[in-house]
């Protein structure tokens, strides 16, 4: 049972788009997170390198620049300072971790990269983990799809959403689920990694595109609401030091709907151009093996004693 505790006396300057990059803290767990995965990550890089297997460099921008650094800015800019302040802040850091993070975490393959790296025994215990039946499970496209579109629904008509303003061990988890949900739905559609739940490109496509209606029909829902979502929280911070620049809770609410709308619908669409270039991309691949076997083919047929 998590333990509730009143609103800190926040004393914040007013919000401008200058203080997402003015107000950075140092929290621990995201910053011990950053830096433990993406060393992980670039200690296999290096380790390919030295034994002269190329790994692309564009896999490392991917996860460590897109992936992670995403996660260190979401979780330690002036978005992390005000998201408990700001319903509307919390939404764009919500948008970065549940889809930005996943979809550059992807992109890095960095199952591959530890499938090429490990040695044989954390090998095979990471190859029993990608064949076990939890991890079908959860890859399950149709399943993965209902908890990422369920998910956003708990957290905001629920008391899980307040909670996590109250308590700093469910606000850090909070953060953890979102990019844990939105890698078990996205990964197995624009990753490359050997993972399960891999489904034909034009399925991928179609879930990719059945995620455009679920953002805006959540925003529109969070904009017309009458009841403030975590109200007794935002109502409280009015009593406090910053009550003199705070918007009305009611007027950032709707602010937090339309940009969760607007930026589910922009980055849902740069997933729909990163899937279909992957699509493209393998299309020509498999017609260029295709003419290699076929060269192959008339060049045994032409000359029978070869």
């Amino acid at each position: 049972m998590v333990s509730l505790s009143s609103p800190p006396e926040l004393d914040l300057p007013r919000f401008t788009f200058g203080s997402v990059f003015s107000q950075w803290g140092m929290d621990p767990v995201p910053f011990v997170l950053t830096v433990w995965v993406a060393g992980l990550y670039l200690v296999g890089v290096a380790a390919l390198r030295r034994r002269g297997d190329h790994w692309p460099v564009g896999r490392t921008l991917a996860f460590v620049g897109g992936g992670m650094g995403c996660f260190y800015f979401a979780t330690s800019s002036g978005l992390a300072a005000y998201d408990t302040t700001l319903l509307s802040v919390h939404m764009v850091q919500h948008m970065v971790l549940s889809m930005l993070v996943p979809l550059f975490l992807a992109l890095g393959a960095p199952v591959t990269l530890a499938l090429r790296t490990l040695p044989k025994r954390p090998r095979a215990w990471l190859l029993v983990c990608l064949h076990s039946w939890v991890a079908k499970v959860l890859s399950f496209p149709p399943l993965a799809l209902g908890l990422y579109v369920v998910s956003p629904w708990a957290l905001y008509f629920s008391g899980w959403y307040e909670a996590s303003l109250r308590s700093a061990y469910v606000h850090e988890m909070m953060h953890v689920h979102l990019v844990l949900v939105g890698a078990l739905f996205f990964w197995p559609l624009m990753g490359i990694d050997p993972v399960p739940g891999r489904v034909g490109w034009p399925f991928r496509l179609l879930l990719v595109f059945l995620t455009l209606p679920f953002h805006a029909f959540l925003g529109v829902t969070i904009m017309g609401q009458s009841t403030l979502i975590a109200g007794d929280w935002y109502r409280s911070l009015r009593d406090g030091p910053m009550a003199s620049w705070l918007p009305d809770p009611m007027d950032d609410q709707h602010l937090a709907g339309g940009i969760l709308w607007g930026s589910g619908d922009l980055i849902g669409l740069l997933f729909f151009a990163v899937l279909f270039t992957q699509w493209v991309r393998s299309s020509m691949k498999e017609a260029e093996r295709e003419d290699r076997r076929l060269d192959l083919l008339e060049r045994q047929s032409a000359d029978p004693g070869s």
